[in-house]
């Protein structure tokens, strides 16, 4: 008898789905690390960004993992909430340099975790 590859449970939901879940999951860990009165960064708050970034990285390596074909959307809506300090910053200058690099070094992990889950997607997907 032939062994059936199990499918995992992510499978079953869209990949779209899955990013807009991280991206409510990055939402509320940001309003917790959130500190409107203090001026700089505090390490706490440094600490929980770099954890942001791998949660993301991680979460768009796995989704790309499943849904190959998603590897063009999944870090778009999974750093959506980025792009606007992004757009803010270029045009008017009011966000600091520091949040620019943490937004755009999130931006370029995650499009590295999508292509290298896609592709180990893909060779699991060709290979079962």
């Amino acid at each position: 008898m032939e062994k059936k590859a199990k499918k995992s449970r992510l499978a079953g939901i869209p990949a779209w789905a899955l990013s807009l879940m991280t991206l409510i999951v990055l939402f509320i860990l940001l309003a917790i690390l959130e500190d409107p009165n203090s001026p700089s960064l505090s390490t706490f708050q440094i600490v929980g960004y770099i954890f942001c970034i791998i949660v993301i990285t991680i979460a768009c390596f796995i989704i790309c993992r499943t849904h190959p074909k998603s590897v063009w959307y999944t870090p778009l809506i999974c750093n959506a909430v980025g792009f606007i300090p992004i757009i803010v910053y270029v045009f008017t200058d009011m966000s600091t340099f520091s949040e620019l690099i943490y937004w755009i070094s999130s931006i370029v992990l995650s499009v590295i975790g999508a292509i290298i889950g896609a592709i180990n997607g893909r060779r699991i997907i060709n290979s079962s």
